[in-house]
């Protein structure tokens, strides 16, 4: 018998499984697939030496997450800065540049370059605040009243129709949409422009990591101190019911609350029940993965440097696009994000080939392969990106799911992000990590602070279960310990 089950090995999973071993805790996880990682998984691509990231491939709450910062993360494994954490080109050649530099990025915006700095230097300046204000529990969490309002006063803007106020141009704003476009749903809006702004800061501040080898790299670092610290990893098994691990003391679950649902059984009391049924997945994505015979060759030549790139045009353009699939439909040109990882780092494929790592927003369910819409964007901004296509593989939201069943109907944010499911994630709570099953807690990205790899979920229920089950505080994290 173990002192504590963990249920799910994907970023959360694996971060509540090492604080608890950490704390001196015997811990096993179960993993259903055959390798740790969920949402930070990497594969080959189609042919030998080609790695791609299934899920996600940058990653910016690598240097600013609480638990990543405490786990000593960029100590663990190597992490590339680029100095361009995200472009957004537009018709004609021109782009929009996010430097980690924000002056920087201003001077390249033209006239809208002022309003753009006065926008982000408050929220630059109090970054570290801000960062765990919006990682922490709503409630009881980290008070900084000049990050709150500073960070309320620019989300209100961006997240209403006061979006385009301050702007005369298209640049400075189609920047700004392109990375409030991530958490999938209409715009403007509060959720989407929260997370715009906290990933927009972080681009010009600690900037957007790219892990080298993959986003695997993650994972198993965690894994690796996991098993240092006495912890099991069980890969290849899929627990089918709690019942299999009720003997331990303390059960974390990093699964969907639908999973929940199906692994509680009657057990679960019926209006708690009842909340989960009600709680609401997103739209999706369809993924597409290509090999290249050389790099994208995009229209602006600085493109290239940037780790991310958004596509599809102007910010009306990306609008309407996401309008579409908010209204079930699929978008004849929809917003497109994309990473070469294989420009920042040359083991992901051989020498003289790339792999490219896309995704675009699609309504949930979707069985559609939107390989030909998404070339048809890049296309677009890159003139001749059809030449240098070697291979590609699309994953449909209805394949994602199958791959992940966390990822309902191909939602991979682990449930809608809208103003209701920012406060009651998957249930009004103040300690919403725990369920009405005595030592029995969730924590996947269907809880606060939500999607993202970041470990935030898996450390505020290993806080609680610490405290609740056993009368221990969260132990030193770091990688000397």
């Amino acid at each position: 018998m173990t002192d504590v089950s963990v249920v799910g090995a994907g970023p959360n999973g694996l971060a509540a499984a090492v604080i608890m071993a950490r704390a001196g805790l015997s811990v096993r996880v179960f993993e259903a697939g055959p390798t740790a990682g969920g949402g930070s998984r990497t594969k080959e691509l189609l042919e030998p030496g080609h790695r791609y990231d299934v899920c996600s491939a940058v990653h910016p709450m690598a240097l600013a997450s609480p638990f990543f910062r405490e786990f000593g993360l960029a100590d663990r494994i190597r992490l590339t800065v680029p100095d361009i954490s995200y472009a957004h080109p537009l018709d004609g050649g021109d782009a929009g540049l996010a430097y980690r530099d924000l002056d920087r990025t201003a001077a390249e915006l033209g006239a809208d370059g002022g309003a753009f700095r006065r926008l982000m230097l408050p929220l630059t300046e109090r970054s570290e605040d801000i960062t765990k204000l919006l990682m922490s529990p709503l409630v009881r969490g980290y008070r900084e009243p000049a990050a709150a309002l500073a960070f309320g006063r620019a989300a209100l803007e961006q997240g209403t129709r006061l979006w385009n106020r301050r702007f005369s141009g298209e640049k400075a704003p189609a920047l700004l949409t392109g990375v409030a476009a991530h958490p999938v749903g209409r715009m403007p809006s509060l959720p989407s422009a929260g997370g715009g702004l906290l990933l927009s800061l972080l681009a010009h501040t600690v900037g957007w990591p790219i892990p080298e080898g993959g986003s695997q790299a993650i994972a198993d670092a965690m894994v690796l101190d996991l098993q240092a610290h006495g912890g099991e990893l069980v890969t290849g098994h899929r627990v089918a019911s709690l019942k299999e691990v009720r003997d331990s003391r303390t059960v974390l679950l990093d699964v969907s609350p639908a999973t929940l649902l199906d692994l509680a059984g009657p057990d679960l009391p019926r209006p708690y029940a009842r909340a989960l049924e009600h709680f609401r997945y997103g739209n999706a994505a369809c993924k597409v993965d290509f090999i290249l015979s050389g790099p994208v060759p995009w229209a602006n030549a600085e493109v290239h440097r940037a780790g991310t790139v958004h596509l599809g045009g102007t910010r009306a353009e990306l609008a309407r696009a996401e309008a579409q699939v908010a209204a079930g439909r699929h978008p004849d040109r929809p917003y497109v994000l994309l990473s070469q990882p294989s420009s920042f780092d040359s083991s992901r494929a051989p020498a003289g080939r790339h792999v490219l790592w896309t995704y675009c927003h699609v309504p949930a369910g979707s069985t559609r392969d939107m390989t030909e819409a998404v070339t048809a964007q890049i296309e677009r901004f890159a003139p001749g990106f059809r030449d240098v296509v070697v291979r590609s593989q699309g994953t449909t939201a209805a394949d994602l799911e199958r791959y992940n069943e966390n990822y309902v109907g191909g939602d991979f944010g682990g449930g809608a992000v809208n103003l209701w499911q920012m406060a009651a994630r998957p249930i009004p709570a103040l300690n919403p990590w725990r369920t009405p099953l005595p030592g029995v807690y969730l924590c996947s990205a269907s809880t606060p602070p939500g999607p993202g790899v970041h470990g935030m979920g898996g450390r505020h229920a290993a806080e609680l279960a610490l405290r609740r089950d056993h009368g221990l505080a969260v132990p030193d994290l770091g990688p000397g310990t």
